[in-house]
């Protein structure tokens, strides 16, 4: 099993910012502590969301930190990402683990226990595992229980991330669920001081 280290994983939102203020803050967050980098670019054409992909994969480099794109495989093969994370409505777990092989990162969002079951079987390196309050992002999203949470983390054996609208003031609702760490949107891309931002939650991310 891969050895992942979730324990604040950063999703970016680039609709507001400019490309020059998202790699800006993709780099004060990584200098700030975060684990991991998915970068989601929901409205983006492939050129575009490649080109954005390989800068930002420039940053992480620089920092040993892993790059997931959102969705896009071939993105994420073309521009040398360390792997994939897949939603209910993208390709299947098992198509990206085929097309990725055995050494890339496949992430998979799940919201039930039969889910993330699945996705184990199919070959998901970790799951994320939300929305556990209301989010900004222009993501549907169905609220999850943490009890669902923790019978996720109790019924496969990689790890799990919380995501959806998480913060400093609300992430306690986590201690003792079993997760490995927390994903956040807006409690990075939109802080005065990310890096200070990522450092504030990698602190708290330990006390749970």
């Amino acid at each position: 099993m891969k050895h992942l280290d979730l324990s604040l994983y950063l999703v970016t939102d680039s609709t507001y910012h400019t490309e020059e203020s998202l790699l800006h803050t993709v780099e004060e967050a990584c200098k700030g502590g975060v684990t991991l980098v998915q970068l989601r670019e929901k409205n983006t054409g492939g050129r575009d969301y490649l080109e954005k992909a390989c800068k930002i994969r420039e940053i992480t480099d620089r920092y040993q930190i892993p790059l997931i794109i959102d969705d896009r495989v071939d993105v994420a093969m073309a521009c040398g990402a360390a792997g994939v994370h897949v939603g209910a409505s993208d390709l299947p777990v098992a198509e990206v683990r085929r097309l990725l092989g055995p050494d890339k990162i496949v992430g998979a969002t799940a919201k039930t226990v039969e889910a993330a079951q699945k996705a184990y079987q199919d070959g998901a390196d970790y799951l994320g595992v939300g929305a556990i309050y209301p989010t900004t992002t222009k993501v549907t999203t169905v609220l999850t229980k943490v009890s669902t949470l923790s019978a996720i983390c109790k019924a496969v054996p990689i790890p799990v991330v919380a995501i959806g609208g998480l913060n400093l003031g609300n992430m306690d609702i986590l201690k003792g669920s079993g997760a490995n760490g927390i994903a956040v949107v807006s409690a990075i891309m939109k802080a005065e001081d990310p890096k200070k931002a990522a450092e504030e939650l990698r602190l708290a991310v330990k006390q749970l």
